[in-house]
């Protein structure tokens, strides 16, 4: 059996187990009659017992799988003549290529014995077998651990055995397990990063990619051309980014605290339960769409307003980009403005009134404040979306670096350039590749500042309002 049927199986006989073991236990308090006698309620032994069936099992599984593939490559190499193990690493891995291809082919039957080398032919038939082999034992192994530890813990059942107890344990265990996953993948994600980003360093000083001020990643094929060594000046592309996000904050930010403050506050139940829906559903639409909107509308009637007025508008502008990537905000930032002030403490609200204060004066001094944490997280999120936003960015703003403050420019940003970099076929070892990863570390430091400040922020007026 393959890894995914093992895990179907396991999975049917845990649950299987779970039934067994409350049964066992009902038989062990002397009947249902006798159930209260027990320490713990038969379906907690039933928990204890999947979670004993499936666990152990799922941890074979899992490091059999790690191991497997090595193993039977090691003794693949050892049932090969000693010329082949000579073979440089690149020869090597093109011979055992070869085998592998050969033994796909002989399990699909389209691979005739005399059209082949009798060597790799030989050496395709012992892979597939000890595939086979290895199939069968996983198999068997698996099953075995099943069935023992099942067998182990209903032995260990009497009327005093805490089911409970060890059931919250594991699931505490459980739980834990998950959290140094997320922790782990947290740290692995931020030490890849920096060690390409490091690399990138040791080629380009990092004044020069943080301060400089043009950004020319291609290297030149001649030493002639143009910057042939590249320039790694990141200061357009940070502007561009701040550019676009200011814009789409300035048309998101007010428009959404408005569109919250109007549902909460004064809308009618019955509009609520439609404009609510209407705005979360604009908030899935494919980012891709709204580059569309942009480049094919917004885009051109910013150019043509501006062509009226007598301004040089670029046919990709950031502020085109920047308004639509505003209204895709919005939505984030109305509904959890909303959320926010909704579930501000309903007698806050009804003493303001109370005292004398009008409806726009309990909404400025009395529910902002208090919802002031959970708006500065929509805003923190709305930020965040718009930093790392690309396509928009690139269907509406283009992909020049260009250093300026006027919006109706064309601009690029870090995201755009970091996917520009990194599209076809790369090799991780010239300055051009790795500035990805450099790009990519100063978002990291970026949205790290932004979540400090939001923190500080919000444990402020926490301690005001608690």
């Amino acid at each position: 059996m393959n890894s995914s049927t093992l895990i179907f199986v396991i999975a049917f006989l845990a649950l299987f187990s779970y039934w067994f073991a409350m049964q066992r236990a009902v038989k062990v308090a002397g009947g249902k009659a006798k159930i209260k006698q027990l320490t713990s309620l038969p379906t907690q032994f039933g928990l204890l017992t999947a979670f004993w069936c499936g666990i152990p099992a799922l941890i074979v599984l899992f490091f059999w799988s790690i191991f497997e593939s090595g193993v039977i490559e090691g003794l693949l190499l050892n049932s090969l003549p000693e010329e082949v193990s000579l073979l440089s690493s690149n020869q090597l891995s093109l011979y055992l290529n070869d085998i592998q291809v050969m033994a796909a082919s002989l399990l699909s039957n389209n691979l005739p014995m005399e059209t082949s080398d009798p060597l790799k032919y030989n050496a395709a038939e012992y892979l597939n077998q000890m595939r086979s082999n290895s199939a069968w034992y996983k198999s068997a192994l698996v099953l075995l651990v099943c069935l023992a530890s099942v067998g182990y813990l209903v032995s260990q059942f009497t009327r005093e055995f805490k089911a409970r107890v060890k059931v919250e344990k594991i699931v505490a265990g459980i739980l834990w397990f998950c959290s140094g996953i997320a922790l782990l993948t947290t740290i692995g994600i931020v030490l890849s990063v920096l060690f390409e980003s490091i690399q990138f360093f040791s080629a380009v000083p990092p004044w020069e990619f943080l301060f400089g001020t043009e950004w020319s990643p291609q290297i030149a094929m001649r030493t002639d051309q143009v910057a042939g060594s590249g320039a790694f000046g990141a200061i357009p592309l940070f502007a561009g980014t701040l550019l676009i996000t200011l814009i789409a904050m300035l048309l998101s930010i007010p428009t959404g605290l408005m569109i919250a403050i109007y549902l909460s506050q004064y809308a009618s139940e019955r509009l609520r339960s439609i404009a609510k829906p209407m705005l979360e559903v604009l908030a899935g639409v494919p980012t891709v769409v709204y580059g569309f909107f942009a480049a094919l509308t917004v885009a051109p009637l910013i150019r043509n307003l501006g062509e009226g007025l007598g301004l040089s508008v670029a046919s990709e502008s950031a502020l085109a980009a920047g308004l639509v990537m505003g209204i895709m905000i919005i939505p984030f930032i109305s509904s959890l403005s909303d959320d926010a002030i909704n579930a501000v403490p309903l007698p806050l609200k009804e003493g303001s009134l109370g005292m004398g204060a009008t409806k726009s004066e309990t909404i400025k001094k009395v529910l902002l404040p208090a919802a002031i944490p959970g708006i500065v997280g929509a805003i923190l999120l709305a930020v965040s979306r718009a930093i790392g936003e690309t396509m928009i960015v690139v269907m509406a703003a283009g992909m020049a670096a260009n250093l300026t403050a006027n919006p109706l420019e064309s601009v690029t940003t870090v995201t755009v350039q970091i996917v520009t970099l990194l599209t076809g076929d790369q090799e991780f070892d010239s300055p051009k590749t790795l500035a990805a990863f450099a790009l990519g570390l100063m978002l990291f430091v970026t949205t790290l500042a932004l979540n400090i400040i939001a923190l500080k922020v919000v444990r402020k007026y926490r301690e005001q309002y608690d």
